[in-house]
């Protein structure tokens, strides 16, 4: 058996640190931007991340690993949408983040966008966040989703729907 000196890491690792900070800062976002909150954003990321590796060389395989870590992130925040929707039923907290007095008003936007986003139910807010926020196309999001083109297309018109509609209203 070989011993690596202390602070070196295997291919394996080494590729899978590489991947890691390729996409790292997309997968904060896109987990902020499901959860609305910072601490299980952080929470999101790392469970799927450890997934990640504890299956790297399937991750690898994948036509996109991007897009199946990406998947593995979107499965995790369903598991806590279902795990909390009884004990929170104002999922997130992070208009209570928000404390600085000398907000601007893009700052304002932004929380009523998060908070009007959380309004939207869980496939719908994932369509939203990976279409427009992360930028993915249809396919790249339908992929990810692990669901049609056409569902992609009716979730994400119906999400646009009720967003306006909550925008307007300002119920959030």
């Amino acid at each position: 058996m070989k011993h690596r000196p202390a602070g070196t890491a295997s291919g394996t690792e080494q590729e899978f640190r590489d991947f890691v900070q390729g996409i790292a800062a997309s997968l904060h976002r896109t987990a902020y931007l499901l959860s609305g909150d910072w601490y299980l954003a952080d929470d999101l990321v790392q469970e799927a991340l450890a997934r990640a590796y504890s299956h790297w060389s399937k991750v690898q395989r994948a036509e996109n690993p991007a897009a199946y870590v990406r998947r593995i992130l979107i499965n995790e925040s369903k598991r806590g949408w279902r795990r909390n929707r009884n004990i929170n039923p104002h999922p997130g907290g992070f208009v209570d983040d928000i404390t600085v007095a000398d907000m601007s008003d893009s700052v304002v936007n932004r929380a009523e966008l998060l908070q009007a986003l959380q309004s939207l139910p869980a496939r719908q807010r994932a369509t939203v966040v990976l279409r427009f926020l992360e930028g993915l196309s249809e396919r790249e999001t339908a992929a990810t989703l692990g669901c049609s083109e056409g569902t992609v297309k009716s979730q994400t018109s119906r999400a646009l729907i009720k967003l306006k509609s909550v925008l307007n209203r300002g119920d959030f």
